[in-house]
């Protein structure tokens, strides 16, 4: 079962000038800065006192980020939404059951130790969802 938004994703090509954007359009500092080496990306979180939904930057570390292509093709901007879950696992099969098409057959690390996994946008309307497990299920 979803239980609730958790973040907004928008890719950005350079961290830092977009950390100084979204301080100025949110009037807030990020709470946190985080490299995730097995995705290869940079990561700064806002959490916003609206239900603590959180909007997260996302840079390439390098040039083999997948990332990358996406920026290439879309240009910075929303990259996805990411809907917290109870069970991972569990709602990927369930998803992938009712038709959906997985881009991850297992999760993987995210943010804070977090288990992730991706929806395919051809199977939500155009749009990336992420699925988030959180480590500490009081997040």
């Amino acid at each position: 079962m979803i239980k609730k938004i958790d973040h907004i994703g928008i890719a950005v090509k350079d961290l830092n000038i977009a950390n100084k954007k979204w301080e100025n359009i949110l009037s807030l500092k990020p709470i946190k800065e985080e490299k995730i080496e097995e995705q290869s990306v940079l990561v700064s979180i806002f959490e916003m006192e609206i239900q603590k939904l959180k909007i997260e930057l996302i840079a390439p570390l390098d040039s083999s980020s997948p990332l990358n292509k996406f920026l290439e093709k879309r240009g910075e901007g929303l990259h996805h939404i990411c809907f917290e879950v109870d069970d991972i696992r569990v709602m990927m099969r369930e998803m992938e059951k009712n038709g959906l098409k997985l881009i991850d057959k297992e999760p993987k690390r995210g943010e804070g130790g977090s288990l992730i996994a991706f929806i395919h946008p051809k199977s939500t309307t155009g749009v990336l969802i992420e699925l988030k497990e959180s480590v500490n299920k009081n997040d």
